[in-house]
């Protein structure tokens, strides 16, 4: 039997496993921009919210969003390779639009790399819908999707 998923906000002392994991399973083939002293900034932002998944001593997801007046920008949310497919990200994303709805936010925003299938697909499924391409959005070289969802009954 699979050991319980704990859910909890991050602590700075996280900064590197949640970055590394980044640069893994986000930044593989592009410059490694989201370094432990960026997710630092981002755990101990008062404007930003990083959520860890843990199985044991084993970071199994994160997520990372970034409030605004009334929209939120997912900036990461990535789940280790061998806890896919177990409603981690669901889960992940739940506690963030929770608190974004909360904090009164209408809206979530995020971008994705054009040619993840798998990510686009998992956004659609929870109601994102794609609002347009940015070409060169990841370091000039990789076109984004821009994605948005509307949260308590707001439109986007």
């Amino acid at each position: 039997m699979p050991q319980l998923v704990v859910m909890g906000l991050a602590r700075p002392g996280e900064a590197r496993e949640i970055a590394e994991m980044s640069r893994d399973a986000i930044e593989r083939g592009l410059g490694w921009s989201w370094t432990p002293a960026r997710v630092h900034r981002f755990i101990t932002g008062r404007e930003n919210s990083v959520v860890v998944a843990r199985r044991g001593s084993e970071l199994a997801a994160f997520a990372i969003m970034q409030f605004g007046d009334e929209v939120a920008h997912l900036n990461l949310l990535a789940v280790a390779e061998a806890h896919r497919r177990q409603g981690i990200g669901r889960r992940l994303l739940h506690w963030l639009e929770t608190t974004a709805v909360a904090a009164g936010v209408f809206r979530i925003d995020l971008e994705l790399r054009a040619g993840n299938a798998g990510a686009r697909a998992f956004y659609e499924r929870l109601g994102f819908v794609c609002r347009g391409e940015v070409p060169g959005y990841y370091q000039g070289r990789e076109t984004a999707l821009r994605m948005s969802r509307g949260l308590a009954g707001q439109p986007c």
